[in-house]
């Protein structure tokens, strides 16, 4: 997929702990040249120099040499994203805090990531929503069904037991390939996540 032919996919990092997940989804889709767009909160700055030993500033100039990337401060309402006219292809949250979590479901959108997730619900396109570590309590999980019956897709950071995995760098590979179906950008998983089936 090429960016001539593909819509912007809208990458949202709140301050829930995944910080890497961000990383390895925005790489993922620069890699493939995808037109990117990353929004992310000031907790989000937070906790990704707690887990990554990077300022995000660092890392937004690292990916502002890729010509499909933009990147839009939180507070800035105007950004083409906050309108259901820009032609995303979609929308993950990645990691998602309940807090945001809890803002969507009840329809409450004051900052960039918020209404640009707000946007992808009320025109129907893809959102994803990958959520913090648990435990889940009642209010979290009532959450996230309500944004589930509205089209959202939550996909919790859980491994794939079967498939082995050898360290988190395996985790994140996974996740962020189902991260890519639910976007509608892959068809399938790779070859090498695919459930074989237990040996004989």
């Amino acid at each position: 997929m090429t960016s001539t032919k593909a819509n912007p996919v809208v990458v949202g990092i709140t301050g829930a702990s995944g910080a890497v997940m961000a990383r390895a989804t925005v790489d993922e889709l620069l890699r493939r040249d995808i037109p990117t767009v990353a929004l992310c909160s000031n907790a989000g700055r937070l906790v990704w120099q707690e887990e990554m030993d990077e300022n995000f500033n660092e890392t937004l100039i690292e990916w502002q040499e890729h010509p499909s990337f933009v990147h839009y401060p939180i507070n800035e309402l105007r950004a083409p994203v906050a309108s259901g006219t820009y032609p995303a292809a979609g929308m993950v949250i990645v990691p998602a805090s309940m807090n945001s979590v809890a803002s969507l479901a009840g329809g409450l959108s004051g900052n960039l990531l918020l209404r640009s997730a707000d946007v992808c619900l009320k025109e129907r396109r893809p959102l994803v929503l990958v959520p913090r570590e648990t435990p889940l309590h009642s209010i979290h999980l009532e959450n996230m069904l309500t944004l589930s019956r509205m089209g959202a897709v939550v996909i919790p950071p859980e491994p794939a037991f079967y498939l082995k995995p050898q360290g988190i760098g395996d985790v994140v590979d996974f996740v962020v390939a189902r991260i890519f179906m639910a976007l509608g950008l892959d068809q399938t998983m790779p070859d090498e996540m695919q459930y074989q089936g237990p040996e004989a």
